[in-house]
């Protein structure tokens, strides 16, 4: 098969290239990042390595930034494409070994029928605020893994901003206040404020049912963060290789328990492709 005819999509916004092309995103997973960060990667990597089949495989990473965790994969054993819209990123993940890096958008793909074993979201649907474009990308997903192969999706929890915001004191500014609420009632973040970009907060039971719209079946759901990434002393928590791991622990005992999917910053919902 080829690849998709599609027809083209919008462009990426300006404002999300612009917000990525500081080249800060990196900095913010890798270890010596902030802790909520590092936090979100060492659990993405925790429930990846069980979720993924056994390497070698091959993994396209759609909106993979600077290929954070194609770094790792690659490292694992796995081949990895990586596709990305900010020039930055797919020049920064073109170096890593074992990664090729390409240019693209997650809603027309370039890449043929069937022709991953894996395909991994961990951006592109909390930076399309429509349904329809969300819908348009896990279907492309659907289109190019394998029969029976998963496909892995980050959304960014909706009372995310208002946890964040409320931890760090902000919430406190009316001006603050007020943006955060607005945030929790529709799930549209703007860029006011500065503090992130052009973005969709979703509620947990939304990526299943747009996952089934796109034809994906739905295996699960995994908290990232749970509560640890709200508790003052987490810094350090971290900084300690024992105690880290014991975070880890109790986020992952908790990371699919239907009443606490919310309270995590980030949740992945995992599917495949019917055989």
């Amino acid at each position: 098969m080829t690849e998709t005819t599609q027809p083209r999509r919008p462009a990426v916004r300006d404002e999300i290239l612009a917000y990525y092309t500081r080249g800060n995103e990196d900095a913010r997973l890798r270890d010596g990042g902030a802790p909520a960060g590092r936090l979100e990667f060492w659990r993405t990597q925790d429930v990846l390595r069980r979720l993924l089949p056994p390497a070698p495989a091959r993994v396209l990473d759609v909106g993979g930034g600077s290929g954070v965790h194609a770094e790792w994969l690659a490292r694992d054993g796995y081949e990895v494409d990586l596709v990305d819209p900010v020039p930055l990123h797919v020049e920064q993940a073109a170096r890593i070994p074992g990664v090729t890096a390409r240019t693209g958008d997650a809603r027309a793909l370039p890449a043929a029928d069937a022709a991953h074993d894996v395909v991994l979201l961990l951006g592109p649907l909390y930076h399309l605020p429509e349904r329809a474009d969300r819908v348009r990308a896990l279907t492309e997903a659907c289109r190019v893994v394998r029969p029976g192969g998963p496909v892995v999706a980050a959304t960014i929890n909706r009372f995310a901003g208002l946890h964040d915001v409320l931890r760090e004191e902000r919430y406190f500014d009316p001006a603050q206040r007020a943006r955060t609420d607005a945030v929790g009632d529709h799930g549209r973040h703007g860029t006011e404020g500065g503090l992130f970009t052009t973005a969709y907060f979703a509620r947990p039971d939304e990526a299943p049912a747009e996952f089934t719209d796109a034809g994906l079946t739905v295996d699960g759901q995994y908290g990232l963060e749970g509560a640890a990434w709200l508790m003052g002393g987490v810094e350090d928590w971290l900084d300690d290789p024992e105690r880290r791991e014991a975070v880890l622990a109790a986020s992952r005992r908790i990371e699919s328990e239907p009443t606490l999917l919310g309270i995590s910053g980030h949740l992945l919902t995992a599917g495949t492709r019917p055989a």
